[in-house]
């Protein structure tokens, strides 16, 4: 068999044609890589926002819980007033019963 310039040639630009393709699908994958990686430290810094962000369930319940007892606190603290305030009028009527 005699090699010729047109198989050399032809053989050239198989091989062109070869690394042509193999270099464009590493530049797809390395591309999809750079995606991928770019998504996920997209979802971790958003992971990382929600968790400083937003309230846990039991941190939620704890809240409510505190909040429900200064609320009874608050309406313990009227209701106390109320019975002080009802004890002067109660005096103030009877001082006055006494004095006629």
């Amino acid at each position: 068999m005699n090699i010729t310039a047109e198989l050399v040639g032809f053989i050239i630009t198989v091989f062109g044609a070869i690394s042509g393709v193999w270099w464009r699908v590493e530049s797809k994958i390395n591309s999809a890589e750079d995606k991928a990686e770019k998504a996920s430290a997209d979802l971790a810094a958003y992971k990382l926002h929600v968790s400083e962000t937003f309230a846990t369930k039991a941190g939620l319940q704890e809240q409510t819980a505190q909040l429900l007892r200064a609320i009874e606190g608050v309406g313990n603290r009227i209701e106390g007033l109320t019975e002080r305030m009802d004890r002067v009028f109660e005096t103030r009527t009877s001082s006055r019963r006494t004095s006629n």
